[in-house]
């Protein structure tokens, strides 16, 4: 270690690491796990400085099978990707929370957007009627009346019915 700059806190055996423990590269990224023989052997987790992550089983210091887990939670696939592809390039944490892709417009943020009366406007905590300037919630109830700015601001800014 004192060779390649990096740190090991944890059990040993001759004189290496051996057992449990974590090894920290002098980049910043960890290795929690399980070692024999001063490599990377059985379970253990790769915690890279970006926030990735990619957990693993090892033999001998060589990788048997891994997964991939990025920051936001996607866990990369090596079939059915489906992810960031020519058709969609939204990230993972759009896609997660509901942000539709480019092409599909999201015209108000729920999906599919409220129903509001002919001739009305969506002002999102109700709908606006310009013949009685009057904003009504979705469940029925009027809120306000609207003054000239208000009434000037939904007609130029709103969705309409």
């Amino acid at each position: 270690m004192e060779f390649t700059g990096g740190a090991y806190k944890g059990e040993t055996q001759n004189g290496k690491m051996h057992g449990t423990g974590e090894y920290t590269f002098h980049t910043g990224t960890r290795y929690v796990g399980e070692f024999k023989d001063g490599m990377f052997h059985g379970s253990g987790v790769m915690h890279f400085a970006n926030g990735t992550k990619y957990e693993a089983t090892w033999e001998r210091g060589m990788v048997m099978e891994g997964s991939i887990i990025f920051l936001d939670g996607l866990q990369y696939q090596e079939t059915d990707w489906g992810y960031c592809d020519g058709h969609d390039r939204r990230f993972y944490g759009e896609r997660s929370s509901g942000l539709r892709p480019a092409g599909e417009s999201q015209l108000s943020g729920q999906h599919p957007p409220r129903t509001i009366p002919d001739g009305c406007y969506d002002c999102g905590d109700g709908f606006y009627d310009p013949r009685t300037r009057k904003v009504t919630s979705y469940e029925g109830k009027v809120l306000r009346k609207a003054d000239d700015s208000e009434h000037a601001w939904i007609v130029r800014a709103c969705r309409r019915a």
